[in-house]
């Protein structure tokens, strides 16, 4: 196969739903975008099995997954809304979430499939996608919740997961700049997106 031909499968893996599409080298979408709904709760079984399925049906040579929490070094950090009874707004499992931390995904997939398989931070995935490669970039992504990444000079750099953490008001982010909150009082919304910006602008900025 040439390079020009090789189908790598895209996954976006986020908290309300998981999409993906087959896609060129070169970023060119082959496919039309597959949607289902997210697992909750969700394993880490469940992510890896739900993931095989995709790669199977679709016959990629290779895959790329944005995962919707913290990792360090490819090992989850933190789960985001992965871990909870029923996904946004509902209680975190906590032996759930241990069995998340320390996962290398990548590498499990890539044995389950036997493909090469690239698991990253979601927010840090679009950052590879749109980032301009030069000076100090902040990226940040709002849909069910939100997400962060910070690239200096084209190279992703450690950034925490901003969803879960406390805002002024008792809640956290991804609870004030989540997509509820927006179709809820959209005016108090981009308020709240304002202040988030100039509060991680003047940090990472």
């Amino acid at each position: 196969m040439m390079e020009g031909d090789e189908q790598i499968l895209a996954v976006d893996w986020g908290a309300t739903s998981v999409k993906s599409a087959l896609v060129s080298v070169g970023g060119r979408v082959l496919s039309p975008l597959k949607r289902r709904r997210t697992p909750h709760p969700c394993s880490p079984e469940t992510f890896v099995e739900v993931v095989r399925r995709r790669v199977e049906s679709t016959g990629a040579s290779r895959v790329g997954v944005g995962f919707p929490g913290e990792m360090r070094e490819g090992r989850v950090v933190g789960t985001g809304n992965l871990a909870r009874v029923g996904g946004p707004g509902t209680p975190l499992i906590p032996e759930l979430v241990e069995r998340w931390r320390g996962r290398d995904l990548s590498r499990e997939l890539s044995a389950e499939t036997g493909v090469e398989v690239r698991v990253i931070n979601d927010a840090a995935l679009a950052a590879l996608g749109c980032g301009g490669g030069y000076g100090v970039e902040l990226i940040v992504t709002l849909g069910t919740g939100c997400g962060l990444a910070v690239m200096v000079n084209g190279e992703l750099q450690p950034a925490p997961d901003v969803g879960t953490h406390p805002t002024p008001d008792g809640r956290n982010f991804d609870e004030a700049l989540g997509e509820r909150s927006r179709a809820k009082d959209e005016v108090r919304w981009r308020d709240d997106v304002r202040r988030a910006l100039e509060g991680w602008r003047s940090v990472y900025g």
